[in-house]
């Protein structure tokens, strides 16, 4: 109707419209303004809802996030052995290349927590805690059936973790000699060497 007020497009529209403009612009191109003209919003009305551009982005990465883990609970939840559903959570943590925008925005996020209120720590520490329980959850069940060592489930997805971060961010900024390929063939091997039981 003429001169009536344009309705705001849910939070989910807006957060998959700022996920979209990183895979496609580049995280710079990301601002308030150029998101508020992608979904028809101002960017006034856009700090309304989000109060900074840390928010934003905060949320949009827990948006991401969710898909994710409903990705990789249907990936362990699948009926095969607990090596190939270990194989499949490696894959989904991975960055897919240089690039990768789920990646870029993590990075960004994990850059600006350095100022971050206790509150936005807790979020982050929440999406960390959910990939480490389902990693703990995946190697104790290994270890029940035989297909694992014995290791301290805990403590060893503390470490793979940790080696699939180091790896993810040269992945992700496109260090020389670090692609996608190459990386997922080091967890592997590590993997085999380190947890495999022995036959």
């Amino acid at each position: 109707m003429a001169g009536g007020r344009r309705q705001a497009p849910p939070r989910e529209d807006v957060l998959a419209a700022a996920m979209e403009m990183i895979a496609e612009r580049g995280l710079e191109k990301l601002t308030m303004a150029a998101l508020g003209r992608e979904v028809g919003m101002s960017s006034g009305h856009l700090l309304y809802y989000f109060g900074s551009k840390d928010e934003l982005l905060l949320r949009t990465l827990e948006w991401s996030e969710g898909r994710l883990g409903a990705e990789r609970g249907r990936l362990l939840t699948r009926t095969a052995p607990a090596r190939e559903r270990l194989d499949a959570f490696v894959d989904l943590y991975v960055p897919d290349g240089h690039r990768d925008p789920h990646w870029t925005l993590w990075l960004e996020v994990w850059n600006r927590s350095q100022n971050a209120d206790a509150d936005a720590r807790e979020r982050q520490a929440a999406i960390e805690g959910a990939w480490h329980r389902d990693l703990v959850a995946l190697l104790a069940e290994g270890i029940s059936r035989g297909e694992f060592r014995r290791v301290d489930p805990d403590r060893f997805a503390a470490r793979l973790r940790a080696l699939l971060d180091g790896f993810s961010i040269h992945v992700a900024i496109g260090l020389r000699g670090t692609d996608r390929a190459q990386i997922l063939r080091h967890v592997r091997e590590f993997l085999s060497d380190s947890l495999l039981a022995d036959a």
